[in-house]
């Protein structure tokens, strides 16, 4: 495999199906990535196996922060959104404020 990331093709679909077998070796050696076209309209990509496991795995991760965070949304169901923005803003300026006082301390001395 490939130690460089792929390049990315724009291909022509008729294009890649003239060329589908060199287009294969490219993918799974890792060079390539090919997005394919029709009338000028990307309508498919052709990846590798290992970018696709990646990409589920993305999708897999992304799935379940938001199930996280849909959970958290029900603890707060209740509330209006306006306390809650307040709330949050209160908290992001607490956070400011506490960096901006870490990074004005002097350093220690080793």
């Amino acid at each position: 495999m490939s130690e460089q990331e792929p390049k990315t093709r724009v291909l022509k679909a008729s294009e890649a199906r003239q060329n589908f077998s060199q287009i294969l070796n490219e993918v799974f050696r890792g060079e390539t990535r090919v997005i394919v076209e029709k009338s000028g309209i990307p309508v498919a990509a052709i990846i590798s196996a290992a970018d696709l496991r990646q990409l589920e795995q993305w999708e897999a991760e992304r799935a379940r922060r938001f199930k996280v965070l849909e959970e958290s949304w029900q603890a707060f169901k209740d509330v209006p959104v306006e306390e809650i923005e307040a709330e949050v803003g209160r908290a992001v300026a607490a956070a400011r404020r506490k960096a901006r006082e870490e990074s004005q301390r002097p350093a220690k001395a080793s």
